[in-house]
């Protein structure tokens, strides 16, 4: 059954950049080499034994900062320019799913290769270079294309030597003036970094805020931010969390992204594309910024077929709220604000754990035996040193993310190896809203790591997050599952408040007519930002400064969202992707089964259909493969929840899922009474 029918491919490998430490360990691969004479399985098992070690090495080392440990290469710049981009946006759904996670950055030649690079934040040393130094290894990749010559192959050698070869494949750089390039690039991105993890993050509220002196400056994460904005009542206040969230761009476009511009343009055009724009479009989206648009009818589409429904919904919100409403900062509230504040008892923060796992368990999805660490509060502190991070507990980064220690595979003596799971999150069980932000996060991630928990292929690296994982093919399972908490079946199942009464119709359609009308606000922000990139990587080098990027940010994407949206190195398209296969992969299952919420058969068909292959096949070869209610909740695997290094509740201790469900629940309650009265 074809669940996704779009016209182009997107490419499942990306770009990567060699690190010059290559370079200093090219006599340690040297030494490394195993001779062609030797079987095709011990070279396998060596390649599995070697990344597995570094990559529980890297991972382990990233989190003692508590930070998630690849991201785009400018990916404070990124996470800045993006929070931005919400702050202009007209709808805020759209910035939780750009939030969550975040896609790689993609480089390499205009031959057609793909490549991604890999880029840790603070450690540039030990395991990440060794790491960097593995993958880049031009032996290794030689190596295994001379075993794939050979004729006496097994199919899963033959399958796991590809995926060798692919994954290789994506961390050379051939080009000697481009990898110093993308050197001058990675020093610029890590000023950046330190510079960023050093910037107080929050509002001047007026007050009106409980608990809010007047005048004072009040520290919040982009989550606080953004979630102030969305329900709070006071237009002062809302609009101080916009600027806030701006300040973010106003800071990078000051303190290096000017200079990371031109560096990757120069980059760019060292590998033969015309600027950084069109060198990552056509690596990532299949084709150069030049192409014809009849080569993505689906993306033009959207673009051209949604805006008289733009036009029209701002048009109608004006008139129902006011002008105002159309400000940045009043449109969330305008469109839902009071409605979020109904909503907000019946999905308590301290349940989100528990409706989570009763409703994953009642889809039929099982994590094989894995293990998750679920750190969901929020906590202040200095994350800018390894330093600062090994002594303050509280250290923490401004963003949710979920990675993997462990990934999942079959070793081979046939035994199988369960994925190792760590999530973190940024909620304030006292703010309105956050249960449902929780919740709907949990969903995300866990619908990630369900994903990964699944993967059974004989390598580690099918079932890694690095190229040559598909990112819209990684969205598709964690969008899909988050989905299920905005639909009536699952609200009238699982959202109840403190006192176990379930959620009204009447409120559920109030929130539908409420959103419904505006959901084109979020598909077009998510278009505006590849407009904006192009323009801006277009700006000639003489042309080129923060006060241009802060003009062009106001003068080339209105017609998108009417909104100005600043600079981002995110890439949407693949989002855009994924929201297509979401609702291709429900409208499947609704004629399949006639339900989603609570159909035993969903779990199994995802398990089948994308998670096993991992990255082995595209997204679109396994999308185009087509995608059980227990009383008890039997996950399959191990969570712990903790508040950095405190362990709050685990189910080995507790005896199951439910009972340490409840153990935190009490937790939150004790220590944030004042949510738990609301």
């Amino acid at each position: 059954m074809r669940l996704v029918t779009l016209t182009f491919a997107e490419r499942c490998c990306t770009l990567a950049a060699v690190v010059s430490r290559q370079r200093t360990l090219a006599a340690e691969v040297s030494r490394q080499r195993i001779s062609m004479s030797t079987p095709p399985s011990s070279f396998i098992e060596e390649v599995n034994t070697q990344y597995e070690g570094l990559h529980r090495a890297f991972e382990e080392q990233a989190r003692q900062y508590e930070s998630p440990p690849i991201r785009e290469p400018d990916s404070i710049a990124a996470l800045a320019l993006a929070l931005s981009l919400c702050a202009f946006a007209l709808s805020l759904s759209l910035c939780v799913k750009l939030m969550i996670t975040s896609p790689p950055a993609v480089l390499g030649h205009k031959d057609g290769t793909q490549r991604r690079l890999v880029y840790s934040r603070r450690f540039d040393e030990g395991a990440k270079g060794e790491m960097e130094a593995f993958l880049a290894s031009k032996e290794k990749l030689a190596q295994t294309r001379g075993y794939l010559a050979r004729s006496d192959l097994s199919e899963a050698e033959r399958a796991t030597l590809a995926i060798f070869e692919r994954t290789f494949g994506c961390y050379i750089m051939e080009s000697e003036a481009a990898l110093a390039l993308r050197e001058k690039c990675t020093a610029i991105e890590g000023t950046l970094e330190d510079a960023r993890n050093k910037m107080r993050l929050g509002a001047v509220l007026d007050g009106a805020s409980v608990g809010v002196t007047p005048g004072a400056f009040v520290e919040l994460s982009s989550v606080g931010l953004r979630s102030k904005m969305r329900v709070d009542g006071s237009e002062a206040t809302r609009k101080a969390c916009w600027e806030g969230l701006r300040s973010i761009g106003e800071f990078v476009t000051a303190n290096g992204f000017v200079e990371l511009v031109r560096a990757r343009n120069a980059m760019a055009r060292e590998l033969g594309y015309e600027d950084f724009y069109d060198y990552k479009v056509t690596q990532a989206e299949g084709f150069g910024k030049g192409a014809p648009a009849s080569r993505c009818p689906e993306v033009r589409q959207q673009r051209s077929g949604t805006r008289p429904l733009m036009e029209e919904a701002r048009a109608n919100l004006a008139a129902a709220k006011g002008e105002a409403a159309l400000l940045a900062y009043n449109s969330a509230y305008m469109m839902a604000g009071s409605v979020t504040q109904k909503l907000d008892p019946y999905f308590p923060f301290e349940r989100a754990v528990e409706q989570w796992g009763r409703s994953f368990a009642a889809l039929g999805i099982s994590y094989e035996g894995a293990s998750m660490r679920l750190d969901l509060l929020d906590r202040k502190g200095d994350c800018s040193s390894l330093q600062a991070a090994a002594t303050a507990r509280h250290c923490k980064y401004s963003n949710g993310f979920c990675h993997w220690p462990q990934p999942a595979w079959v070793k081979a003596d046939g035994s199988f190896q369960p994925t190792v799971t760590h999530f973190t999150s940024l909620a304030d069980p006292s703010a309105v809203g956050s249960g449902h932000t929780a919740l709907t996060t949990l969903m995300h991630e866990a619908g990630h790591a369900a994903h990964f928990a699944n993967i059974k292929m004989p390598s580690p690296l099918f079932s890694q997050e690095r190229a040559p994982t598909s990112v819209a093919y990684a969205e598709l399972q964690s969008m899909f599952l988050d989905s299920l908490v905005g639909d009536a079946a699952w609200r009238f199942q699982y959202a109840r408040d403190r006192e176990g009464s379930p959620l009204p119709f009447a409120l559920h359609e109030e929130d539908v007519r409420a959103k419904h009308p505006y959901e084109v606000f979020s598909l077009r922000a998510m278009l505006a930002v590849p407009y904006f990139e192009k323009a801006l990587y277009e700006l000639p080098d003489g042309e080129l400064s923060a006060a241009a990027i802060q003009a062009r940010s106001h003068g080339d994407c209105p017609e998108i969202t009417r909104d100005s949206p600043p600079p981002s190195r995110r890439s949407p398209a693949r989002y855009v992707l994924a929201e297509m296969a979401v609702h291709q992969t429900r409208a499947f299952f609704a004629a399949r089964d006639g339900v989603i919420v609570d159909n035993p058969r969903v779990g199994p068909t995802l398990r089948d259909a994308y998670w096993r292959p991992g990255n082995s096949e595209p997204f679109l070869g396994l999308a185009a493969n087509g995608a059980a209610a227990k009383a008890a909740v039997d996950l399959d695997m191990r969570v712990t929840l903790v508040d950095g290094d405190e362990v709050i509740a685990d189910t080995t201790e507790e005896g199951d899922f439910l009972a340490a469900c409840k153990k935190f629940e009490g937790h939150i309650r004790q220590r944030f009474p004042r949510a738990a009265a609301a």
